[in-house]
């Protein structure tokens, strides 16, 4: 009997208090106040049914022990045998879960699981379409907080299937300072001063900026431990790295897409964040095939 645990990518935490919130928030979205009424309708109760959740494209699985607790969540009496496991990855065609017990149940949970199969299946695909095309480098690919509201912890759960590294999971991991803070502080120097003294020891202080005069000015200071170097060229990232000299972590965003990862990741700045692996991730495609 496989439990949602023994799914999970054995190097990517997700917390069950997580995985259970969504399952039922998701399945009282679904169900609503009167129950699938199509499968009381026209399913007999003591019913069964036999299914297979298949990968209907290629690419890196995720989602899997929520796909089996919103059917366990429906019924004990369901039993699942996986074939694979999170960040696995799958072959067209592949088999994913066996899936068989009472139908309806099997019939109600159907959507809620493949909604969640698909989509951070379709993060964690896209994530390692990046994450291979950094190959050779020592550059880390980032996600970002552009995630769907009320599903974050998942999301960025998905990106580390596919082989990427979590940025910020809120905005109480670590300082950030952006351009809108540098305005409202009064410059580079007096908010780097501020969040210094304000933060404890075990806090890292992250500063985005756009020219390489404020790079220079950042590194004056002393006080930041990573810069964002926000949408530069890759000749002006090139140049960051070498005024740098591995005194902070630079990290490059902006202008991230498929066709400039490679690029980016050759100039040697340590990590690339990037939106899209969320926000623009393309479903994946998986089905249930019920044989009943």
């Amino acid at each position: 009997m496989t439990t949602p645990a023994s799914l999970l990518h054995p190097d990517a935490f997700l917390s069950p208090l997580a995985i259970d919130e969504a399952v039922h928030r998701a399945l009282d979205e679904d169900l609503g106040r009167a129950g699938d009424i199509t499968s009381m309708a026209t399913i007999p109760e003591t019913a069964k049914a036999h299914a297979i959740l298949v990968a209907r494209q290629a690419g890196v699985i995720a989602g899997l022990p929520l796909a089996v607790a919103t059917f366990r969540t429906l019924s004990p009496d369901i039993r699942i045998e996986a074939h694979v496991r999170d960040g696995a990855a799958v072959a067209a065609g592949l088999h994913v879960l066996t899936i068989s017990g009472p139908a309806r149940a099997l019939l109600t949970a159907e959507r809620t699981a493949l909604n969640f199969v698909g989509r951070l299946s379709g993060i964690a695909t896209l994530t390692a379409d990046y994450v291979r095309r950094t190959e050779g480098t020592k550059m880390r690919i980032c996600c970002t907080r552009k995630t769907t509201p009320g599903l974050r912890a998942l999301e960025k759960y998905a990106v580390r299937c596919g082989g990427g590294f979590n940025h910020r999971f809120g905005l109480d991991d670590a300082i950030l300072i952006k351009d809108n803070h540098i305005a409202v502080a009064g410059g580079i120097c007096p908010v780097l001063e501020r969040a210094r003294s304000h933060v404890g020891h075990l806090v890292k202080i992250e500063i985005e900026v756009d020219t390489l005069a404020q790079l220079r000015e950042v590194l004056d200071t002393g006080l930041a431990d990573v810069v964002l170097l926000d949408n530069m060229d890759i000749a002006t990232l090139t140049e960051a790295v070498r005024l740098a000299r591995g005194r902070v972590v630079l990290e490059a965003s902006g202008g991230v897409t498929l066709e400039t990862i490679a690029k980016i990741a050759s100039t040697g700045v340590d990590y690339v964040s990037s939106g899209a692996l969320t926000h623009s991730a393309a479903n994946f495609d998986v089905a249930i095939d019920i044989d009943a």
